[in-house]
């Protein structure tokens, strides 16, 4: 019973629970009322027969609501994983957007954020809200973990190539008044070695969420691309993909970024 609603994301449930105890949800229902309700493009046909069963238990719209938060509640209490995308929109797929979910994580964080990513454009706008963020609470832990990927023309030795990047970066594309905590992997900028690169794509918040993501931070990864991730909302994990990066730089396989 209620695999359908308990299936929708925290936020999209949350809708639900709300419309129910306004009352401008009621039992019974029609699949159109419920799209309007949750804000839906699909799925409120299995929504529908969910509550059907519900008025067949002779539940009532504010009874039901209760229902539902509360199972939701326990529900909560079991690592899940909603999933995250970007790209064209799939009827009957109830998939948050990738910079929605980003910039969730981002303006929620109190105490820690961990932000890698393989690519970025245009930094002033890639990084807005994550400098906003830090200013806004300034005991706020970031670390901020990059690629620096030499052309393939530029024979410059590895510590000329990072000190353009470092340049180039605090001048130009680090939009805030604090600065994050910078690591690049030193492996991607060897001549005729190694082609290794830091590809990884993710964010923690708080130790307590973790995004792991394909999307990298540019506007057509985070809005037109098909791109597919994980939200995952367990601390056991988000404190592991923390401890792993955390590792690296511990053991200087991933280097700082000096200022400039």
């Amino acid at each position: 019973m209620l695999d359908a609603i308990l299936a929708l994301p925290v936020n999209v449930r949350a809708r639900l629970v709300a419309a129910f105890n306004s009352g401008s949800l009621d039992i019974p229902c029609s699949p159109t009322l419920v799209r309007s309700a949750l804000g839906v493009a699909g799925g409120a046909e299995a929504i529908c027969s969910d509550i059907a069963a519900l008025q067949a238990m002779g539940i009532s719209a504010k009874a039901a609501g209760a229902l539902i938060a509360a199972f939701g509640q326990a529900v909560a209490r079991v690592p899940t994983a909603d999933l995250v995308c970007s790209g064209p929109e799939v009827p009957d797929l109830h998939a948050r957007q990738t910079r929605r979910v980003y910039e969730e994580l981002l303006r929620s964080a109190e105490r820690s954020l961990l932000v890698t990513t393989y690519a970025f454009f245009d930094g002033t706008t890639a990084f807005e809200t994550l400098a906003e963020r830090m200013d806004a609470i300034t005991d706020l832990d970031v670390l901020l973990l990059l690629n620096i990927q030499r052309k393939a023309t530029d024979t410059s030795a590895p510590e000329q190539v990072v000190r353009r990047f470092a340049d180039r970066f605090w001048k130009k594309d680090w939009p805030g008044a604090r600065r994050p905590h910078v690591f690049y992997d030193p492996r991607s900028l060897e001549i005729g070695g190694s082609t290794s690169c830091l590809h990884a794509k993710a964010l923690v918040a708080d130790d307590e969420a973790v995004f792991i993501t394909s999307a990298n931070l540019t506007d057509a990864a985070l809005d037109r691309n098909i791109e597919m991730g994980l939200l995952v909302r367990d601390r056991a994990l988000a404190a592991s993909v923390s401890a792993h990066f955390r590792a690296l730089i511990d053991r200087t396989l991933l280097r700082p970024l000096p200022a400039s």
